[in-house]
């Protein structure tokens, strides 16, 4: 299983329901269920489905904010050249966060089958 790196506080909304859009700069061909790594913890919190990503334009973007929760006055402008959301469904949270061990370089994907001290 794939790992995807998020920062705080988007990955809490993702694992709550709350952020069913995540946005990034580049398309993602990723499906399935992916780990969802708190950036800067070596740890996976829960899990969550991609299941699309498409390419946003500045309307779609600025009328979305229900599903990235990103603020509308923070909206005027595109935050990538590209802008993508990836759509998540169906987040699970576990009770414990999972340790893992954290490659070098890994920015936004961690292969977690490598890198899993006990199994997701």
């Amino acid at each position: 299983m794939k790992g995807l790196l998020i920062k705080e506080p988007w990955i809490d909304m993702i694992l709550n329901g709350e952020k069913t859009w995540e946005i990034r700069g580049t398309n993602t061909k990723q499906r399935g269920t992916v780990g969802l790594i708190k950036s800067g913890t070596g740890q996976v919190f829960g899990t969550v489905e991609i299941v699309d990503s498409r390419p946003l334009t500045k309307a779609d973007y600025e009328k979305s904010t229900n599903h990235h929760g990103i603020p509308e006055e923070d909206c005027k402008q595109m935050p990538y050249k590209q802008t993508h959301a990836w759509m998540l469904q169906n987040p699970v949270l576990y009770e414990e966060p999972i340790a893992y061990t954290h490659p070098r370089g890994a920015v936004i994907w961690v292969d977690l089958e490598k890198a899993m001290k006990r199994k997701v």
